[in-house]
């Protein structure tokens, strides 16, 4: 079954959706959509870490997965540069990145249980930005 799906959402649900969809500079069909994909991820990979609730997965633009902060979206190599080679404090990445010092405790933690995981996503990183820039 293919084709478009029509949502009802409650009207409290939708203006907040729009509120977040707008901060994060998305359409709110694009939201809703990268929202169900964590969801569906999660559930089906089953590939969270009890020790880190606050961690989940989504899968990039080449189909790789990437841990992410669950609700917000930003990657945890993103927390793990800022904090070790910006030398940012936890209080400033929360302040920076809207989040809660649980969900930078859990990046941190997630990080040092998954280190090469996580530095070869920043390897990678690196690389393609050296190739483009």
């Amino acid at each position: 079954m293919n084709g478009r799906y029509s949502l009802n959402l409650p009207v409290d649900l939708k203006q907040e959706a729009e509120q977040i969809a707008e901060q994060q500079k998305i359409s709110l069909n694009q939201l809703i959509l990268w929202s169900l994909t964590e969801k569906v991820t999660s559930l089906k990979g089953n590939l969270n870490d009890p020790e880190f609730p606050s961690i989940s997965y989504k899968r990039d633009s080449t189909n790789q997965l990437i841990p992410i902060v669950r609700g917000k979206g930003i990657r945890v190599q993103t927390i793990v540069i800022a904090s070790k080679q910006w030398k940012e404090t936890v209080s400033d990445i929360c302040k920076q990145y809207d989040l809660s010092k649980k969900m930078v405790d859990d990046a941190l933690g997630f990080y040092s249980a998954h280190k090469k995981m996580v530095d070869a996503l920043i390897a990678d990183n690196e690389l393609l930005e050296n190739k483009l820039g």
